[in-house]
Formats: C-alpha cells, sequence, structure tokens
C-alpha cells in the first residue's frame, strides 16, 4: 500500500522486498573504498534506520519523548567514513548514521550497541544518556568530538564557524605541535543542516562570515553539508533553489552528491575534505537525500505529499541502495544482507528494553546541576595569583606609566585598563568586534589594545552581531577566552539567540562537557543627551535577565569596573561561564559626581597587589550610606546609581539618612544584599532606569515578596516606550525629580 510508507511497518517491509529482489555480482569495488568500509557503511545505516524504527516504537507506549528520525538521510555515514574521529562534528538531527559511524571508528568492541545505546538514552530521557544525561534527545559525545545541536534551524551553523576559525587560529598561535587545544591543529570541523535551514537569517549570516572571512584570505577549515531532502516539514524546496543557492556564496568549494549512490557519494566526500584538510579553506557538500516516515512523531505525510513523490524516493532509499553495493559487488548474498538487517534491528530493540529501566532526572537540581556552575572559591583564588602578573611584562604593554599610576580614570580607561591586564593574564583572551581593533571602538574602550597585542588577539570583525557572537562561541569551545563587543545592546536583539539558544544553552545540554566561556561585552543603556534615538539609547535588558545561567554584570563607576570585568573573565575562565559585561555608555566619560570639577566619579586603578582584595563575587552588590543612612533604602544601578547619590545627598539637607544600594549584578540579582539592606530601613525606593514592564524593577520586587519582606516599598521606572531623540527623552526616562518625589512620597505613608 503506497500510503503505508509514512509507517515503520511498511518501510521495514519495503526493504526486505527490495533487497530480496537483488541479484548477486562480482563488480568490484571502486578505489579507497574496502569491503571493511562498505559493510561498516552499511551496518551504521541500519543501526540509524532501527533506531528510528524503535523510537517509534518507544513512543507507541508513552517511553519516546523525541522522534525526529533520520530515514532516509542514512547517507550521511559517508561524510562520517571520510572524515577523522577527531573532528569535531555539529550534526543535524537527520544525522543518525553519521553519529552511528563515528561511534565505529573509535573502535568499540559494539558499535551498533554503543551508537544505539547514546541515542536511546537520549529518546527515552535517561540520566544516563552521554551528554545531555537526560535534559535533550541530541547527537552528542565529547569522546567522540560531536558536539550538541539542539536546533537545526541554522543556529549552529554560527558556532561551526567560529570554531574552524578559532582552530587555524589557535593553530597560528601554537604552531602544528600538540597544545592544549581540544582538537589536533589539522583537525577540520563538519556542520550539517537541512534544506529548508539555508533560507535562515543565521545560516545566511553564516554563509556570509564563510566567505567574508576566505575573501580576507585568513583560513577557515569548515565543510559545511546540506542534507537536501527536498522539504522542510510540509514545504517544499523550490527546484534547483539549494543549489543555486550554495553555489552562489563566495568563497565556498562547491561539492554535489546523491545519497543513493553510495560510492559516488564517499568519493565526493573524501574529495570534500581533503580540499578542506589541505588548503584550510570552506567547501559544502551538498547531499541529496530523501526522507521518510513524516517530519516527525505523528506527522502524516500522505496529507501533503503527492504519491508519485513518495514513490520516486522510496526508490532513493539509502540504506537498500549501500545493500545493493554489497549485493553488486559479491560482499554478501540477499539473504545474507537481511540476516545482518534482523540481527541489528534485535540489537537495537534490546537496547531499548535496556534502556527503558534507567533513571530520568527527578528533581530541578537535577535538571539544573550542569546549567551554570558556579564555583566562587576558585574564581577568588584565580584572581589571587594573578597578583603575580610580571612587572616587566606589564610594563612592556603599558609603556612608561602604569594604568595605577596615570591618576584617577573614567570608567572607559578603567575598562580599557582591565582589558589590557586580562590579556596579559590569559594569553587565550581575544577581543574583537566591529571597530574595535584600529579604531579602538566607538567610544575609545578598546583603544591601544591591538597595537599592544597584535592582530591576532585583537581585531576588527565584519558587521553582524550573529557572526561576532558565532566566532566567541566557536572560538570559547576551541579553548579561547573570546570578549566579543556588541557595539550597542539594541544591536544584540537581532542576534540575541546565539546567546539564549546556543550560548547558554551548552553547558545544560551538554552535562558540562562542553562550555563556552565568554565575556560579551555591550554598551548600553540610555541617557546619550544629543545623540541616537532607542537604537542608541536602548534601555531594555529583559531578554538577558531571562536567559537561564547568564550572568549580567553592570558598573556604575570606575572604582566597580576593573573588579567586575576581571570576576567575569575569571568566571568565564574557571566556570565556563557565559557573562554580559553590559557599560553605560553616558557614564564612559563622566567625571563628576554632586557638582562639576568635582572629579567624584572617577577611580585610581588597582595593581595586581591589590586584586584579591578587591575582588567582587558574583551577585554581591555595593552599598553606599549617605548621612545617618537609617531612613531610606534605595535600590539601583548602572545611570540610576550616581542620580540616586545625588539625591541621597540632597535629602540629607531635609535630614533623611538614606543607603544606596548598587545591584551591580542583574543575573543572578544580589537577593541577600537587597534583603538585607531592605530589612535595615524598612522603607525601600527602586529606582529602575529600564522599562517599568519587564524591567529590572520587577525582579527586585519580585524578590521582595518572595522573602516575605513587610515594609513600605515603591518604584521609579521609566515609561513602557522606545527612547526617542533629543530632549523628549527626559519625558519618558527616569529622572533625579521623580526620584526625589518618589523618596518624599515614600517617607511621608
Amino acid at each position: 500500500m503506497l500510503f503505508g510508507v509514512t509507517t515503520p511497518q511498511d518501510l521495514d517491509e519495503r526493504f526486505r522486498t527490495a533487497v530480496g529482489a537483488l541479484v548477486p555480482g562480482t563488480a568490484g569495488l571502486p578505489d579507497g573504498m574496502t569491503a571493511e568500509l562498505a559493510r561498516a557503511l552499511f551496518d551504521a545505516q541500519l543501526t540509524s534506520r532501527h533506531l528510528d524504527l524503535a523510537a517509534r516504537w518507544l513512543r507507541s507506549f508513552g517511553e519516546g519523548y523525541y522522534t525526529i528520525g533520520s530515514a532516509g538521510h542514512e547517507s550521511n555515514a559517508v561524510v562520517a567514513a571520510a572524515l577523522r574521529h577527531t573532528d569535531p562534528a555539529l550534526l543535524h538531527y537527520r544525522s543518525g548514521a553519521f553519529y552511528a559511524a563515528r561511534v565505529a571508528q573509535a573502535g568499540g568492541a559494539d558499535p551498533v550497541a554503543d551508537a544505539a545505546r547514546d541515542v536511546l538514552r537520549g529518546i527515552v530521557a535517561s540520566a544516563r544518556e552521554p551528554i545531555a544525561g537526560g535534559r535533550h534527545k541530541v547527537f552528542g559525545n565529547a569522546a567522540h568530538h560531536v558536539v550538541p545541536t539542539t536546533s537545526t534551524i541554522a543556529s549552529h551553523l554560527p558556532r561551526a564557524v567560529g570554531a574552524a576559525f578559532a582552530i587555524e587560529r589557535l593553530r597560528k598561535v601554537n604552531g602544528t605541535e600538540t597544545s592544549e587545544a581540544p582538537w589536533p591543529p589539522d583537525a577540520i570541523v563538519v556542520c550539517s543542516f537541512g534544506d529548508a535551514s539555508v533560507n535562515h537569517a543565521t545560516a545566511t549570516a553564516a554563509l556570509n562570515t564563510t566567505g567574508w572571512i576566505d575573501h580576507t584570505g585568513l583560513r577557515l577549515p569548515l565543510l559545511l553539508v546540506c542534507e537536501d531532502n527536498g522539504i522542510g516539514i510540509s514545504v517544499k524546496s523550490p527546484q534547483g533553489w539549494v543549489e543555486t543557492t550554495l553555489k552562489s556564496r563566495p568563497g565556498l568549494r562547491y561539492f554535489a552528491a546523491d545519497g543513493d549512490d553510495p560510492m559516488g557519494a564517499y568519493a565526493t566526500a573524501v574529495r570534500a575534505v581533503e580540499h578542506v584538510r589541505k588548503s584550510r579553506k570552506p567547501a559544502v557538500l551538498h547531499l541529496r537525500t530523501v526522507r521518510f516516515m513524516g517530519h516527525a512523531g505523528a506527522d502524516a505525510e500522505v496529507a501533503y505529499r503527492p504519491a508519485a513523490d513518495l514513490e520516486r524516493d522510496l526508490a532513493r532509499d539509502p540504506v537498500v541502495a549501500t545493500a545493493r553495493l554489497l549485493v553488486d559487488t559479491g560482499l554478501a548474498a540477499p539473504e545474507e544482507i537481511v540476516a545482518r538487517y534482523d540481527e541489528v534491528g534485535w540489537l537495537v530493540r534490546k537496547v531499548a528494553e535496556e534502556v527503558l529501566g534507567e533513571p530520568k532526572l527527578t528533581s530541578p537540581a537535577d535538571v539544573v546541576a550542569a546549567l551554570a556552575p558556579r564555583r566562587p572559591v576558585r574564581v577568588a583564588r584565580t584572581l589571587a595569583d594573578l597578583s603575580v602578573l610580571s612587572a616587566a611584562d606589564r610594563s612592556a604593554a603599558f609603556g612608561e606609566r602604569l594604568p595605577e599610576d596615570a591618576g584617577p580614570l573614567t570608567l572607559a580607561q578603567t575598562i580599557n585598563a582591565a582589558l589590557a591586564d586580562g590579556m596579559l593574564a590569559n594569553p587565550k583572551m581575544a577581543v574583537f568586534g566591529e571597530d574595535v581593533a584600529i579604531k579602538g571602538g566607538v567610544y575609545g574602550v578598546t583603544k591601544g589594545l591591538r597595537d599592544k597585542f597584535g592582530a591576532t588577539r585583537v581585531f576588527d570583525t565584519l558587521l553582524d552581531e550573529t557572526s561576532i557572537l558565532g566566532l566567541a562561541l566557536g572560538s570559547g569551545l576551541a579553548g579561547m577566552l573570546p570578549v566579543p563587543e556588541i557595539q550597542y545592546l539594541a544591536y544584540l536583539h537581532n542576534a540575541e539567540d546565539q546567546l539564549r539558544g546556543e550560548a547558554a544553552s551548552m553547558q545544560f545540554f551538554s552535562a558540562g562537557a562542553y562550555r563556552n566561556p565568554m565575556v560579551v561585552r555591550l554598551a548600553g543603556l540610555a541617557y546619550q543627551e544629543g545623540f541616537g534615538g532607542h537604537f542608541h539609547n536602548d534601555n531594555s535588558v529583559a531578554v538577558l535577565r531571562d536567559i537561564p545561567g547568564l550572568v549580567v554584570a553592570v558598573p556604575a563607576r570606575a572604582d566597580d569596573a576593573a573588579p567586575l570585568l576581571r570576576t567575569c573573565l575569571a568566571s568565564a575562565a574557571v566556570d565556563g561561564s557565559v557573562c554580559v559585561f553590559l557599560e553605560p555608555i553616558a557614564l564612559y566619560h563622566t567625571r563628576d559626581l554632586y557638582e562639576e570639577g568635582d572629579n567624584e566619579w572617577l577611580a585610581p586603578y588597582l595593581g595586581p597587589a591589590s586584586w584579591s582584595e578587591a575582588h567582587v563575587p558574583i551577585g554581591r552588590a555595593r552599598v553606599y550610606n549617605v548621612g545617618t543612612a537609617d531612613d531610606l533604602t534605595i535600590i539601583t544601578f548602572g545611570n540610576g546609581v550616581r542620580m540616586s547619590l545625588r539625591v541621597a545627598a540632597r535629602l540629607v539637607d531635609e535630614g533623611i539618612g538614606a543607603r544606596v544600594v548598587d545591584l551591580r549584578w542583574l543575573a543572578p540579582l544580589p537577593v541577600a544584599d537587597v534583603i538585607r539592606e531592605s530589612s535595615a530601613t524598612g522603607r525601600v525606593l527602586v529606582v529602575d532606569e529600564t522599562r517599568r514592564s519587564g524591567g529590572v524593577g520587577e525582579g527586585v520586587l519580585a524578590a521582595l515578596v518572595d522573602a516575605g519582606y513587610v515594609g513600605s516599598v515603591s518604584r521609579i521606572a521609566s515609561v513602557d516606550s522606545f527612547v526617542p531623540l533629543g530632549p523628549a527623552a527626559k519625558e519618558v526616562l527616569v529622572a533625579e525629580d521623580a526620584i526625589t518625589q518618589g523618596a518624599r512620597a515614600l517617607l511621608a505613608r
């Protein structure tokens, strides 16, 4: 029955029928393909096919939770065979045969059972699953250099570009000898994705960046594999569109192969891999495949695919094609093929029955254990160890005058000095982004760093935030400590999924086997007089605070900036933390606090001997006591700190003593400090320069409620509006007059 192809039973029957009709032959194998390799490819394909059948069997009685299968894509096994076991792979969710072939490359005693166990544990959400530990069904295993990817809508492509970029960058720095990098210096990165994904903006960004890097003369050992089954869920890819798109990409060598031609596909994969490995230049392998049993789960493809399309795809079954190769070359008789098919099926079903009883994650603590580990003692010790930073190295970097001898510095100057010290302390650290190198950043924050450390460690990128973050993701994966800059907070929003779906999720979905150590510098927040409008005065950070495990630091003044930045760098290096360092643009060059010329917003830079003493742990606030500090607690951050301190000083003249709490960390919030300082006065005024809806203040108020705070509380926040141009901005942003009135109203209750 034609429509039965959507069921596992009919797919099984069709395979048996097709193999039974094969006629044994004596044709020889092509050069480069051995009998052992042909049999190994077939085993990998059989393993993948039976894993799909087992997944649907498990789902039939509620024990299988993820049934997006690889049936029809099994030709991707030839790509794995053309690669080395140590080449990092970021896989499409239909790359099951690739994974099975990669496991076999490790040389285990029973590769079928080993691969099946890994994948089935993911399907049943077993806590013993080797990469995500029951958090998701992904293809991944650090022992096999398969990096987990949780989305195939191209979100992993920028990371793959970054990993390939980092391999070559580390090779340039370290030479070809063995280094601390996770992969050999001549490794190449392989990244597979579907044909529909080629249309996604993230794929466009990655492909464009690939071409841009190649065009600039840099090396990029990256093999992209487009597994093209001609349909995205239920929408057909237009005939010839994928080929045209991939061929048109500059800097990308194009290879193509048909999945139902195992000999040709393997030969083409070998040529593509050899090209990338030898030239260190990128290529794409356009692998034409088919898709069986629908998109996922109970999807009934007969509802949107004509019968003729299904029949045509059945004639191109890659597993049947490899069986035909074995029979045509006399390596196996049809009955032997069926016997091996049944044997692999029995092994896979046996493993499925075994993993059914394995433990699941059963508590919130178990689920989040791998999300964002925090080892504050180790972070503090790491900073203490930096006190011995070479005086000679610092003198060579800073020239005749060290920053601690330069007198009081601004916020921007302090961040610059702290970045330089960070690069001296960690040779793996790299600073990059749009305009950060030659120009030194729009606001001069990275000025001079390229001259100090060279273009290998401080470099300009193309104008694309997705690609900037992708470079950071891949670089961190490869062992570097990336510090990318996003020029403005508003520019992050078109690329924020690289933080949410990729960076912050990596440790979670790899149980800590892979990390994304990075510190993203973001210039943002509002109060830039005479410049911008909302694209340069963005006061929305809700998306950052909503990302599990993300660390968000906001330095308000110079004497906090360096300690906060050093903590972020150390946490990234020690714990693999993903940190956002949000720098208030309006305070970059501010010098005065209370009156013009007082220089009270400046601060001296501390030398290495004082770093340990000045250390600021993640999630600890700073408290300013103004007057008696007994009457009112003002909780704020960023630009609100300076405004609140000015208001608090004026309130002293009215006999009111306030304590101003600078949160410093927006994620995680310094809840313990907030509760302590709030309880000390019983009156809390939250000053929030972000918006009333979705702003930081909501989190502070929720923390007070959760802790059972019973005092008075009020909130001053910016209006739910974009920030307009010019003087109109003052109409929607928090101002000192509003803080003063809010304080008086709260005290009058």
